[in-house]
């Protein structure tokens, strides 16, 4: 699967402002590295193209991440040499368990010549096939899918197994190793002798800051040689032999080798270099000043003329205004918070998950900090804390990550559920809009989290419209017993307007949980639906409907999992009834809606849309490449009158 003649046309008129014809592929086979010089300058122009490149899409407004694939680009040039000069002894693919370092692999596609070089113009754009997290196949060239920190290494582990006496190469990190599951990994690879080389980038850095602060007593060095395997120290700092060494030497082990590369993230660049702020990608004025001083004077005036794209676009029937429902999450807790006693705010305790800033949650740490534990890239952990935390009636524990790790909760989730646990849980960046990370990190399926036995169960999810729903659902559950999960997307978005112009949600808006919203009466039929990126889509296609003269209602159903018997005898009633939403086709609310409808009598013209392919990079375009867009909708609300 590769371009089509329309983008092989576009990227022929355009030039790469690095000269990367003056990388010079080496091969390596010998105990003493030869050609150094080299080595170093071909190290210098990869690094130089990934500051250039993903400063380029975070100019364009779609992040990137520059400092994990940066810091690893000597190894990954060693290892190409070794690839060349001890084929038959190495495993072709180089395997990654961090997807935010998916860039050094896209500039390995280009200097293979396996993608054209000026692709990297448009990396993480909408149908480029450069998403932000590697995934197999779609990205020509591409051996491995990622991005869920810590799932690669078990898998690496089975490739090894099917590949006996072959030495593979897997970068990890000090974030990915905090996963349990790499724990799982590590012991396998001792037990059975894998000769597998684990390069660990232990830059002490994470998204939410540093692990030697917020995670005392944690080493990856020695936590590694405690599952067995044998040690490698090196600094970031030290001659670029020892490194060169170190690989070399694995090659002689019997079974797996970690390397453990000690330093700081993204050496060198002026501003970042030590900071979390070089996980995500590099800010374009840093990115100028790096290429200015690196004499890449025509890639430093490239990103000078860049201008951000912004998509024009008025939806009918909500606001002009967006805003954020994830932070609006945080927000309305700390307001919570404000408002009880000393006593009674002590028996809420939020865990945090790595991802502060994205969920919402960061101004809980800042305003309450005796409240709150940084747990680091821990999900199963960081759940079943907040569930023993909120195991005794009136304690709470709040717990934050993305909508895609979810799936890895199911068991703490049914366990906490079994101890009658009480604990609000925020899952950001569900369904797909704007989710440039791609596949990987879809948020669909957030009816997992609804895996409770009927009798006596008090799972409740919502997914509230706008801000001002998302405020009133947080008050309003607060204090409600049992797994309560709350849902909002990474993107923003506009508050719900009624046929007046006026809030729904506004001033004077009661939550009132299980119960279905009618946004529009209609004669002809409904669209059900509900969350912060479909449910105003919904009313965009509703409104110019009614302008065709197709009279079509909206339901708005933010208690996802409970059924309301009074809007049930509503719709039964209606000529069609049409759910809407952003979460997986095959799991949704649509495959519940339907069943329900039909067990309580005759049944209208039933149908549901939702998310049916993988995802094609870029930001908004995901919505449009569902078929999830209002012209999208209307189609559908023709064919089914």
């Amino acid at each position: 699967m590769g371009y089509t003649k329309n983008q092989l046309d576009v990227l022929k008129k355009e030039n790469y402002p690095i000269d990367l014809s003056k990388y010079i592929e080496l091969s390596f086979s010998k105990a003493t590295l030869e050609n150094k010089e080299t080595l170093l300058r071909n190290i210098q122009l990869i690094r130089d193209s990934i500051v250039f490149f993903t400063a380029h899409a975070g100019a364009k407004g779609l992040s990137g991440h520059t400092g994990g694939a940066y810091d690893v680009a000597p190894e990954m040039m060693i290892i190409d040499g070794f690839r060349r000069g001890k084929a038959k002894e190495t495993y072709p693919i180089v395997f990654d368990t961090a997807g935010h370092r998916v860039a050094i692999h896209y500039q390995m596609l280009a200097l293979q010549k396996k993608i054209p070089v000026q692709a990297l113009l448009h990396y993480r754009e909408a149908g480029w096939r450069l998403p932000g997290h590697p995934e197999r196949e779609y990205t020509p060239g591409l051996e491995f899918s990622s991005g869920r920190l810590g799932h690669m290494w078990s898998y690496v582990n089975g490739v090894s197994m099917q590949n006996p006496g072959k030495r593979i190469f897997l970068f990890g990190s000090d974030g990915s190793l905090q996963e349990g599951n790499e724990a799982e990994a590590a012991r396998c690879a001792v037990a059975h002798k894998l000769p597998i080389t684990f390069i660990v980038d232990d830059n002490d850095v994470t998204i939410a800051g540093h692990p030697s602060e917020y995670m005392h007593g944690y080493s990856v060095a020695d936590t590694l040689d405690g599952h067995g395997l044998k040690i490698i120290k090196l600094n970031r700092s030290d001659d670029i032999s020892r490194l060169y060494t170190a690989i070399f030497d694995s090659y002689n082990e019997k079974g797996p080798v970690a390397i453990v590369m000690k330093g700081k993230m993204a050496p060198g660049i002026e501003g970042i270099e030590g900071s979390n702020k070089g996980h995500d990608v590099i800010p374009t004025d840093a990115a100028i000043k790096y290429l200015e001083k690196a004499k890449q004077t025509k890639a430093a005036e490239v990103l000078k003329s860049i201008k951000v794209k912004t998509p024009s676009s008025e939806f009918l029937g909500s606001s002009k205004e967006f805003g954020s429902n994830r932070q609006t999450f945080g927000k309305a807790c700390v307001e919570v918070l404000e408002s009880l006693s000393d006593a009674e705010r002590r028996k809420n305790h939020i865990f945090d998950c790595d991802l502060e800033g994205s969920t919402g949650i960061n101004v809980i740490h800042e305003k309450f900090q005796e409240l709150y534990t940084l747990g680091g890239v821990m999900e199963r952990n960081n759940y079943a804390a907040a569930a023993g935390f909120g195991s005794q009636k009136g304690f709470q524990g709040i717990f934050a990550t993305f909508a895609a790790f979810n799936e890895m909760l199911i068991s703490e989730e049914t366990m906490a559920r079994l101890n009658d646990a009480n604990v609000l849980s925020h899952f950001s960046h569900s369904g797909v809009d704007d989710m440039a990370d791609n596949t990987c990190h879809f948020g669909i399926n957030n009816f997992f989290a609804d895996g409770g036995i009927p009798e006596g169960d008090k799972t409740r999810l919502y997914f509230p419209a706008d801000t001002g729903q998302m405020k009133a659902v947080v008050k309003k559950v607060w204090k409600d017993e049992g797994l309560r999960f709350i849902f909002s997307t990474r993107s923003k978005s506009p508050a719900i307007l009624d046929e007046k112009g006026n809030e729904i949600y506004g001033k004077g808006y009661s939550f009132k949980p299980g119960k279905d919203e009618v946004i529009r009466e209609g004669k002809s039929g409904y669209i059900v639906s509900y969350g912060s990126d479909m449910l105003y889509r919904c009313l965009d296609a509703v409104e110019r409907l009614r302008e065709e003269g197709i009279d079509v209602g909206l339901i708005n159903k933010p208690t996802l999992n409970v059924v309301d018997e009074e809007m049930m005898k509503n719709l039964l009633k209606s000529g069609f009834v049409l759910v809407v939403e952003s979460q997986n086709y095959k799991t949704g609310l649509g495959e519940r809606f339907g069943t329900w409808l039909a067990q309580r009598g005759q049944c209208p013209k039933y149908d549901h849309m939702g998310t049916t392919r993988q995802g094609s990079g870029g930001l908004w375009e995901q919505i449009y490449h569902q078929g999830l867009d209002p012209v999208s909708i209307m189609k559908k609300v023709r064919s089914m009158r």
